[in-house]
């Protein structure tokens, strides 16, 4: 079968951090440790069901790892050759006896590779229902991974045929279409941290960074009854016209920090060095980019004992002042894939309520899937999700229908 395979090379990874440093926006095929090739295909346990991929999104996290950003701290917890993609709607082909699941049922697969898909005993985080968090991605029958797409022998979704653990898959209910249920993985990405750090109604939240993330945590506190006013700070104009749809009270673009502060209720005070700082300011700051300066404005524009989310992964950061962490006694949390949470007084399976969600028919999807591509044009899906500015991109999905 056919399959993007992504290969360790020590000396590649390093050119394409020093390139993407100097064209951030470029996709550097030829640099790039990635090849469509011929491989074989084998599910990694009898008990595995058998898929063929439909849709296949490219997440931030695949872009961060062609530019070589990802943290060196997290090395351990990939493990290379892999075929790429964990963003995945899926169809079923073959089940063991037994399963649930028959021929033809459309899926989508929820990535993460904890204790029960690897055949040890549940971790105590596993046990509690926090298995994004998992102490054994390193152990057990697999090879050390986090999520497939990531992980040696596991199959991801950018190819012909790929496998899933069956306790990792979710239903497609037959009315959503394919290009709304791809959105799965990235809703549920959001979801998570709204759902652990959902706003009272009289709280002002900003979301910076207007990708596809931000567009989805807009939707979701929307689409879960949030009346708390929300500040989205885009980047490009077109993000701020999706924004439109999803609800934002004030949409702003690339904004200084005086005017950000004024968006927010904080008074900007003037400092000797530097750009000042606020007096006042939100009670909730979702980061979806994870830059220096997104930390820095985050920490800045939270009031007293507001609450900072770093939703966009980051590794270095570079100097920050941090002052107002312990001058507001602010909160600093991350917000790391997904597992479970509590909506609306109740205990749900991220995964399966981003599906209901997406279900529901007012989920506002339009223009968030921006370009779909066939695998064997991946490198143009590639460059479209590098340059966002150039290609108007959101979510850019490989097509494996045909």
């Amino acid at each position: 079968m056919k399959a993007l395979i992504y290969y360790r090379s020590v000396v590649r990874y390093l050119l394409a951090k020093g390139l993407s440093r100097l064209r951030p926006r470029t996709f550097f095929a030829r640099i790039a440790p990635l090849r469509l090739q011929e491989i074989d295909f084998s599910p990694p346990g009898p008990d595995w069901v058998v898929l063929r991929p439909r849709l296949c999104g490219i997440c931030g996290s695949d872009l961060r790892l062609l530019k070589g950003a990802e943290s060196f701290l997290l090395e351990p917890y990939a493990s290379m050759p892999a075929v790429l993609g964990h963003e995945v709607l899926g169809e079923v082909v073959e089940a063991p006896p037994g399963s649930e699941w028959r021929a033809g049922d459309r899926v989508v697969v929820e990535p993460v590779l904890p204790c029960a898909v690897r055949g040890v005993p549940p971790c105590r985080y596993c046990a509690a229902g926090a298995y994004n968090l998992c102490e054994n991605f390193l152990e057990g029958e697999l090879a050390p991974g986090v999520i497939l797409g990531f992980t040696r022998g596991v199959g991801g979704g950018m190819a012909e045929m790929m496998a899933a653990h069956p306790s990792r898959l979710v239903r497609v209910p037959d009315h959503v279409p394919d290009e709304v249920a791809v959105l799965t993985d990235s809703v549920a990405s959001a979801l998570q941290p709204v759902l652990d750090n959902f706003p009272d109604d009289a709280h002002t939240v900003v979301i910076l960074g207007a990708g596809i993330i931000g567009q989805h945590l807009l939707r979701l506190l929307r689409a879960l009854g949030s009346k708390a006013r929300v500040v989205m700070v885009a980047r490009y104009r077109f993000q701020e016209e999706v924004a439109l749809e999803g609800g934002a009270d004030v949409i702003m673009s690339s904004p200084s920090r005086a005017l950000l502060g004024a968006a927010v209720g904080a008074r900007l005070v003037p400092t000797t060095l530097g750009d000042g700082n606020l007096e006042g300011g939100a009670d909730l700051f979702f980061d979806c980019v994870g830059s220096k300066s997104s930390l820095q404005e985050g920490l800045l524009t939270l009031r007293s004992r507001g609450t900072y989310v770093m939703v966009g992964t980051a590794g270095s950061l570079g100097p920050v002042d941090i002052s107002s962490l312990w001058f507001r006694e602010l909160k600093l949390t991350g917000s790391a894939m997904f597992a479970h949470g509590v909506c609306q007084g109740q205990t749900v399976r991220t995964y399966e309520k981003a599906v209901e969600l997406l279900a529901r028919g007012d989920y506002p999807c339009r223009g968030l899937v921006s370009h779909i591509f066939p695998l064997a044009d991946y490198r143009r899906a590639f460059r479209a999700a590098f340059d966002k500015r150039l290609h108007h991109s959101l979510k850019v999905a490989l097509d494996l229908r045909t």
